[in-house]
């Protein structure tokens, strides 16, 4: 029987190299590079992917529900946050489990995942998320590689990373907005890419009204033990007003699309 192996290809830069080192172990006849398109990705993520999937041979195979995260969030009548990632669940995880029901034998695939030496703790988690396909976290082992090596290797074979790690951010999911990140993405993001946050901030308030609510939000901060809702806008007038000092510089949130996802697994980058 024929063996089909799946990486999860989220077009960050480790499951790059996921892909790169199953490639080197299985070869490319039988490999395929599964891409989960929420329609938000940056668009220079997009040039990554193509690029990335060229060095790496194989058959990249793009799923797509139809649907933004603020669509799922419309939908659901409910805003995304850190504690529930519906977008994760329909935009990445449902799709991804479609496509392998209709093309992967769980007795001859084996999906591959992107979690690196760093992050054994997470991979039980998604093994058994992903029952019944076997899974498999190639970073995980020797040769052991930083972030930073991983670039270098890929710039070493004329691959240009995607540009939202020279931005500053530490994935490069949903164009540099996801409802999982913490105050300091958000403050990138208004930093690098303020158009880009003037819409999710737009659409934040936009999903307030349309639910009456206003104790709702994206992200959250606590003051005297007392947690409360933080809004887009709000966050953005706080740092016009006083800069960045304001923000929880260590808050880049917990973004595990995949490997995480509500009602099932996921993908991170």
């Amino acid at each position: 029987m024929t063996e089909q192996h799946v990486v999860f290809f989220s077009g960050g830069i480790t499951s790059w190299a996921c892909a790169m080192r199953v490639a080197e172990q299985h070869g490319t006849e039988n490999l395929v590079l599964l891409f989960a398109d929420t329609l938000i990705e940056d668009e220079d993520t997009y040039r990554f992917v193509k690029d990335a999937a060229a060095i790496v041979g194989g058959a990249l195979v793009t799923v797509a529900d139809g649907r933004t995260p603020w669509g799922v969030f419309r939908d659901k009548r409910m805003i995304g946050n850190s504690r529930v990632a519906q977008c994760s669940d329909y935009l990445k995880t449902r799709q991804c489990q479609g496509w392998l029901k209709s093309n992967a034998d769980p007795k001859t695939t084996t999906l591959y995942f992107g979690l690196d030496w760093t992050e054994p703790h997470r991979a039980d988690g998604a093994a058994k998320r992903w029952e019944p396909w076997r899974v498999e976290f190639p970073l995980m082992g020797k040769p052991y590689l930083t972030k930073t090596q991983t670039i270098q290797w890929a710039r070493g074979l004329g691959l240009e990373p995607p540009r939202l790690y020279a931005m500053g951010f530490q994935h490069g999911n949903c164009g540099g907005f996801c409802v999982r990140a913490g105050q300091k993405q958000m403050a990138t993001l208004l930093t690098h890419m303020p158009e880009r946050y003037a819409h999710h901030e737009q659409q934040e308030e936009s999903m307030r009204q349309m639910l009456g609510r206003e104790d709702v939000a994206i992200l959250t901060e606590q003051i005297d033990g007392v947690k409360r809702p933080l809004t887009l806008r709000e966050l953005r007038e706080r740092i016009e007003r006083y800069g960045e000092q304001q923000v929880d510089m260590f808050d880049w949130g917990a973004c595990g699309c995949f490997i995480e996802a509500t009602e099932g697994g996921g993908l991170n980058d």
